[in-house]
Order: structure tokens, then C-alpha cells, then sequence
């Protein structure tokens, strides 16, 4: 069954995008949800048609996420943890910390499952993660873990 979605689905698609999906997958859930609609004839042209005219739009979209992607790789991000006296956290950072500390110092919006650390963050440190900002725009950035 075709479907054009009209919202992101992670693993699936994005939007205005046109996909095959289980019958059961599009009818049941999908589509009653508000995620897709069903791609006949005409929902394909009016798909189309509302593409040609975000294109622009888009187009500028991934330009200011280019530049903020390079001004993020250009600084560090500023995490704050509760530590112990050695520097071992009491836990470790997740990618809900990280987002926090990109909406706080950069006034970003990142979902917290766009953001990918490498390896785990047990100790005061500078780690690396990866923040995908857009469907094919993503940035490596450094960030600092400071006791609290």
C-alpha cells in the first residue's frame, strides 16, 4: 500500500514523502492518526504541487541549518553533571542532557533522538556526539562535561 506522509516518521520517511507500507500499517494506524494519506491519483499531484512551491523554502532551510551546523562545530556545548571528587559522574549524560544544554546555550530546538553521543559519558570530560539537524545536514560537535 502506497501512502504520502505528512508528517516525519523516523525509519520510514519524511515528509511529502511517498512510501510502501503494510496495508494493516497505513489503514490502522497511519492514516487514522493524521501521519498519512492514501496515494491515489490525485493526492500525488496535489503532493507535487505543494512540493514545487516548499522547495525554495526548503532550500533556504538547509542553508541556515549549514551554517549553524559549522558555527556548532566551531564552539563547545557546556554540559553540567554532579560529580564526585575522583570526576566520576553520579550516572552519566544522556542525549537529554545534551539537547538541554544546545536549547540553553544556542537557543536550539534539537530532539533529543537527533542527537547520537560516541560511547558513553561517565566522567568529567570533552566527548563527541553527532546532531542531525535536518534530513541530510549533520554536525560532530564537542562537548564539555563540568562537575556541578
Amino acid at each position: 500500500m502506497e501512502v504520502i506522509l505528512l508528517k516525519d516518521i523516523e525509519n520510514l520517511g519524511t515528509k511529502f514523502d511517498v512510501v510502501d507500507v503494510k496495508p494493516g500499517y497505513g489503514r490502522n494506524y497511519l492514516i487514522p492518526q493524521g501521519f498519512a494519506q492514501v496515494a491515489n491519483t490525485s493526492n500525488k499531484k496535489h503532493n507535487e504541487e505543494i512540493k514545487k512551491q516548499q522547495s525554495a523554502k526548503i532550500a533556504k532551510l538547509i542553508e541556515d541549518y549549514k551554517a549553524l551546523a559549522e558555527k556548532l562545530k566551531a564552539t563547545r556545548v557546556i554540559v553540567g553533571s554532579k560529580a564526585g571528587t575522583t570526576g566520576k559522574l553520579f550516572g552519566s549524560v544522556t542525549n537529554i542532557q545534551v539537547a538541554e544544554a544546545l536549547k540553553i546555550q544556542f537557543d536550539l530546538s534539537v530532539d533529543r533522538k537527533r542527537v547520537h553521543i560516541v560511547g558513553e559519558v561517565k566522567e568529567v570530560g570533552t566527548y563527541k556526539a553527532t546532531v542531525n539537524l535536518y534530513k541530510e545536514v549533520s554536525t560532530e560537535i564537542e562537548f564539555d562535561v563540568v562537575a556541578e
